[in-house]
């Protein structure tokens, strides 16, 4: 059964203060993934996501990532299951101190880029993932691809998971994200990424490559806070769920407000 509610997330905290579009996009989404200060942002920029997301009402959670900022944590590279656990665990103690300061509370994990899609397929590094995540606070929810190693592993350790689709990137058949490298592989058209998030939400479906109609589950959409034209796209993406009579809001069991 297709939902009637679905959460719209960001990854945020990720830019300079001065070319951020975080404060537009607060006042769109409903969850923020904000960045740990590893793949990028500082203790400044996380402190700044924090306050504007809970002066919005908008669900809180940890985006950590690989330790490659020069390549924004998006390049390829080995992944020891112990380092993963090690490197989330800090990233996520990171956040919660300064949530904590701030007296909100992290309500959810989301893995950034090549820790993501890694640990989508590999049950290892999704183990390690929801170790850390269950370390840190056993009430925190974690996202994932639908069918993905991250969500099994994080159901296996006992934590609430959320199925996560991607209206501004293209898929390939077999449900995994087309690769950066690939013309096409990020959407920036906001008629169409808003059209992929009606048809994720309403159909459980997307359009992937080969013209394969790709069967998806999706409890939360997200749209980069990175991409060109962020913030238009997630204002039409907003605006096209809400005319489908979807109701937008943090997704079931989402921790808000003061802590």
């Amino acid at each position: 059964m297709i939902s009637t509610r679905i959460d719209l997330n960001a990854d945020l905290g990720e830019l300079p203060p001065e070319t951020s579009v975080d404060a537009a996009m607060m006042a769109v989404i409903t969850s923020a993934n904000i960045a740990c200060g590893v793949h990028a942002g500082d203790t400044g920029t996380m402190r700044l996501a924090v306050r504007l997301a809970r002066d919005r009402g908008v669900a809180i959670g940890a985006h950590p990532g690989w330790p490659d900022r020069q390549g924004f944590g998006r390049r390829p590279m080995r992944m020891d299951p112990d380092e993963v656990f090690e490197m989330v665990l800090a990233q996520v103690a990171a956040l919660t101190a300064i949530a904590a300061a701030e007296r909100v509370r992290l309500g959810h994990v989301k893995a950034h880029g090549i820790l993501y899609t890694t640990a989508a397929r590999d049950r290892g590094v999704a183990d390690a993932l929801a170790r850390a995540v269950c370390d840190a606070d056993p009430a925190l929810a974690l996202f994932g691809p639908p069918r993905s190693a991250i969500l099994a592993a994080g159901a296996a350790a006992g934590l609430v998971t959320v199925a996560e689709a991607f209206a501004d990137r293209a898929y390939e058949a077999d449900g995994s994200l087309t690769p950066r490298s690939r013309p096409g592989a990020v959407i920036q058209d906001p008629a169409v990424v808003a059209a992929r998030a009606v048809r994720m939400v309403v159909d459980g479906v997307v359009a992937a490559s080969g013209g394969v109609e790709l069967a998806i589950r999706a409890d939360t959409i997200c749209i980069h806070g990175d991409t060109p034209g962020a913030v238009a796209m997630a204002r039409a993406v907003r605006a096209a769920l809400e005319a489908a009579g979807l109701t937008v809001a943090p997704f079931a069991g989402s921790r808000t407000g003061l802590s």
